[in-house]
């Protein structure tokens, strides 16, 4: 157990649901992409193992809630000072309530990483996807005050 190594230990309740995931480039949220992990939670195996996992890009979800998903994601980007892109994880309870889980301020960027899928999602290929993070990066812009 995690209190074995130290005292001070976080214990989240678990949020049954389905689990998404936003990308953001810049200040714009890309389609939501949902993870399936096939028999079990989307862990370390079945996120890097081939064929334990499947995505669905752009997710089926309900219009309504599929961009209060991506304002809370692209709110929890500014507030936590992002920029140029980022990747901001979900679970979506049964009941159509998103908990925002965590903000990955640096996603994994090969093609088969989820950011490249949500972007090839909204009609942005690898090669122009990399292209884009670099200017922004190179501008110096959106640097949180």
């Amino acid at each position: 157990m995690a209190a074995g190594y130290n005292s001070g230990v976080i214990i989240e309740r678990f949020v049954p649901g389905r689990e998404v995931t936003v990308s953001i480039l810049g200040n714009e949220a890309l389609p939501i992409v949902e993870i399936i992990a096939e028999g079990g939670f989307y862990d370390y195996k079945r996120k890097y193992t081939k064929g334990t996992s499947r995505y669905v890009a752009p997710a089926e979800i309900d219009g309504g809630t599929a961009d209060r998903i991506k304002r809370q994601a692209v709110d929890a980007y500014h507030a936590l000072c992002c920029r140029d892109y980022a990747r901001v994880d979900f679970r979506l309870s049964e009941n159509g309530e998103p908990y925002c889980l965590e903000v990955n301020t640096l996603p994994g960027m090969t093609e088969l990483s989820l950011v490249p899928m949500a972007a090839r999602s909204a009609g942005i290929e690898f090669d122009e996807l990399c292209e884009r993070i670099c200017l922004m990066a190179a501008s110096g812009r959106g640097r949180c005050l």
